[in-house]
């Protein structure tokens, strides 16, 4: 029984940690006006995306070696850092609609980069042998309640930054994205 408690705050943490990212591109998306039925529908897809990409990960990982999981770290941060330069173009444009929203497949695409890490995580935990419906439960829904908190607090926060919220949003996602890319 200790193991199993163990076990269940060690895996807290990591999606805890997984799912800070997502809280910190939730609170950049935030910044642009979303209506709560899209905030329900981004979480939601988020903690879906934390489910399925470790469990890939994990069967994956059982096979593969680690090298692959810094190229799934090198393509999130891609995918942040061009989430980011648009969102930042798309505040300076004068009809204030981003080319990429986080509906239809902007909502995919936003969705993958923020789960990519997951994957990662994912490689690792596959070659440990750790429980895989445990993980991939605890990794999603913590995910989908940080997405959105962070959500929440990025829409109030926009009614008090205006037209510079979306540009503040892309430069949290572009800092994102280069930190995945090279991290510290």
């Amino acid at each position: 029984m200790e193991a199993l408690i163990g076990e269940l705050i060690t895996l807290f943490m990591m999606a805890f940690a997984l799912g800070m990212d997502a809280f910190s591109v939730g609170l950049g998306m935030g910044l642009i006006k979303l209506r709560l039925r899209e905030i329900f529908y981004i979480g939601l897809t988020i903690g879906l995306f934390h489910l399925w990409m470790p469990l890939a990960g994990m069967w994956i990982g059982k096979v593969l070696s680690s090298t692959f999981g810094n190229i799934a770290s090198i393509a999130g941060g891609a995918l942040l850092i061009l989430l980011g330069v648009q969102m930042i173009f798309a505040s300076f444009k004068k009809d204030n609609e981003p080319m990429i929203t986080p509906v239809g497949f902007g909502l995919l695409f936003f969705a993958l980069s923020v789960s990519l890490d997951s994957f990662s995580v994912g490689l690792s935990l596959g070659i440990y042998g750790a429980r895989t419906f445990l993980t991939i439960a605890m990794f999603g829904l913590v995910s989908m309640v940080l997405t959105w908190i962070g959500l929440l607090i990025g829409r109030r926060v926009q009614n008090w930054l205006g037209t510079y919220g979306e540009a503040l949003g892309g430069s949290i996602l572009l800092g994102f994205g280069l930190k995945l890319i090279f991290p510290i």
